[in-house]
């Protein structure tokens, strides 16, 4: 008697999976390479996980697989022309699929995601950016609509009903000469009596 197969599948596990390869890292048990990062003078060394970081980008992964085994393992990469905050960055990313920065760093991290081959991270910083640029267009639209309605409203003042009453209609009795009023009007008029 076969019985149907069932899927057992953790939605938790993943995310467990990347929190305690993180804390492993930042503990620094079980790494197996370091990553030296320079810019400008300003030099840093981060310990990491060969498989995680040939896991997140194309670059590691090329470094690490091609190896040659005569030279043995690699245990150091030098990543030249990069900062270290972005580094950092971008390895807290690659551990926990998420980091905070400042809004004028995120085109840095693209940059590095591009240099690294971070396909996740470069998607996550182009839906930033494109998410900052509309805000940024809205409130512009936001702002040409409001300066065009205040153009419009000092370019046509409205005009109230008490001065509306105080103009005569060009079709009026009142401004037309001959129809048994004088051309001075009812001011006029009341000064003869």
């Amino acid at each position: 008697m076969e019985s149907n197969p069932v899927l057992l599948e953790s939605k938790s596990s993943p995310i467990n999976l990347l929190n305690e390869m993180q804390q492993l890292r930042l503990l620094g048990h079980l790494c197996d390479v370091t990553v030296s990062v320079e810019y400008q003078g300003v030099r840093a060394e981060f310990p990491a996980h060969k498989a995680v970081l040939a896991a997140t980008s194309k670059f590691f992964k090329e470094v690490f697989l091609n190896e040659k085994s005569a030279d043995g393992p690699r245990s150091n990469v030098f990543l030249n022309e990069v900062q270290v905050a972005d580094f950092a960055s971008f390895l807290e990313f690659v551990y926990t699929a998420r980091v905070e920065v400042e809004e004028d760093r995120v085109q840095r991290m693209l940059e590095i995601a591009e240099k690294l081959k971070c396909l996740d991270l470069s998607e996550t910083c182009f839906q930033l950016k494109k998410q900052m640029l509309e805000s940024v267009l809205l409130e512009l639209q936001n702002f040409s609509e409001s300066q065009n309605s205040e153009e419009e409203s000092a370019a046509h003042p409205s005009v109230t009903p008490a001065a509306e009453a105080e103009r005569d209609p060009p079709d009026s009795p009142a401004s037309r000469p001959g129809r048994g009023t004088s051309p001075e009007g009812p001011a006029a008029k009341s000064k003869e009596k």
